[in-house]
């Protein structure tokens, strides 16, 4: 079984109301996520497809792929989308010292450039409450989900993913995918036909 729901229940964002979940907007609007990257396998098609649809989304960047791959990193930025931290080498943080923890977020920053918002997104969604405080307390804002794809889920089909998003998402979720290579057969089938759907509805999607 999953440990997250494909929709967070609203009794999970008032728990931890210090962290983002979704948007309140006015209008119809969707703020797609992507974790893991950048990756050359994966990520220059995630932008060329978002292009296509006039689409802006955030990208939750593992610094030790930022290093690795800077060209396509660039490009994130090129393109004109927000980036956020993924920590430097995709940490769980309920398994890392609290110390150890915020030290790697931090080096991810630097490679990501302290210029850039301080959007965090811990890893698996798994973090300490000692973390999380000392995060806020630095100036980063927390940014959880209001949808996860599970595309990443090699037992999730790419029409389920594709379900996933289109039952579950409203005017100002907080939608997850990644744009990593175990990911890529979901993501590369349901990104699209999500954002055609939306799209024809009247919705825009920016990023946060």
């Amino acid at each position: 079984m999953p440990f997250f729901p494909v929709k967070t229940p609203k009794f999970i964002q008032r728990l931890f109301p210090n962290y983002l979940w979704k948007k309140a907007s006015l209008s119809k609007t969707i703020y797609l996520t992507f974790d893991d990257g950048p990756t050359p396998e994966i990520t220059q098609w995630t932008l060329d497809t978002l292009k296509h649809y006039n689409a802006k989304a955030t990208f939750f960047c593992i610094g030790d792929n930022v290093k690795k791959h800077p060209s396509i990193f660039d490009n994130l930025i090129k393109e004109g989308h927000t980036i956020g931290n993924h920590t430097f080498n995709h940490l769980k943080g309920w398994n890392t010292n609290t110390e150890d923890y915020i030290n790697n977020t931090e080096k991810a920053q630097e490679a990501i450039n302290p210029k850039h918002k301080h959007l965090f997104r811990p890893p698996f969604g798994k973090i300490k409450r000692r973390q999380a405080k000392l995060l806020i307390n630095k100036g980063y804002k927390i940014v959880m989900w209001s949808v996860l794809s599970y595309d990443w889920e090699v037992s999730v089909s790419q029409e389920k993913c594709l379900k996933n998003v289109l039952k579950n998402t409203s005017s100002g979720s907080i939608v997850v995918f990644h744009d990593s290579v175990k990911a890529s057969k979901n993501m590369q089938y349901a990104l699209p036909k999500m954002l055609d759907h939306f799209s024809k509805k009247g919705y825009q999607f920016k990023s946060l």
